[in-house]
């Protein structure tokens, strides 16, 4: 079984996933893991595909067709199945603030300094209620490892949030 991961995006539109699954199942791919997004004015689709090694190929070649016609960014990328090297265990954070410059770094830099992976990490603008002021939030898994003291990491994290002035949990993810 041959792996491969998918990125493409284009003008938000009704169809555009099917057309994109279309090509998948015509060549016999599977859908291993998708995010599928609107982003601005445009639709972004990350997925991850398995599928034999000509299958893969032949779907390749037909989404740089679809692509191509259709004025779609396309990239395609062979992989592997992720290999988990050490034991970790995984963290929800959450984060709101009044929407500025650097959020998403401050939290990336935060983890990343203490060597914790983030493997999924979504955000969103939203007008407050009555005022209509931008608000960001920020969701993410990370991958604790093993030796991490979580107590620690927590009252880190709440330091962090509080310097920043952000409000922000850390908890355990189901």
């Amino acid at each position: 079984m041959a792996h491969a991961v998918i990125a493409t995006i284009g003008h938000d539109r009704p169809g555009l996933v099917s057309d994109i699954t279309a090509v998948a199942k015509r060549h016999g791919i599977n859908i291993a893991d998708s995010r599928m997004t609107v982003l601005g004015g445009e639709f972004a689709v990350l997925m991850a595909v398995e599928g034999e090694d000509q299958a893969l190929q032949s779907f390749h070649q037909a989404m740089d067709q679809l692509c191509s016609g259709a004025d779609l960014a396309f990239v395609f990328r062979r992989t592997q199945p992720r290999q988990d090297l050490a034991p970790v265990r995984n963290y929800a954070a959450t984060v709101v603030a009044l929407d500025h410059p650097g959020i998403v770094h401050g939290i990336a830099e935060f983890f990343s300094a203490r060597n914790i992976n983030i493997r999924d990490l979504t955000t969103d603008t939203t007008p407050a209620a009555h005022t209509g002021t931008p608000i960001f939030s920020v969701s993410l898994i990370a991958e604790v490892p093993a030796d991490i003291r979580v107590h620690e990491l927590r009252e880190a994290f709440n330091t962090f949030c509080a310097e920043a002035d952000l409000d922000g949990t850390l908890e355990a993810a189901p």
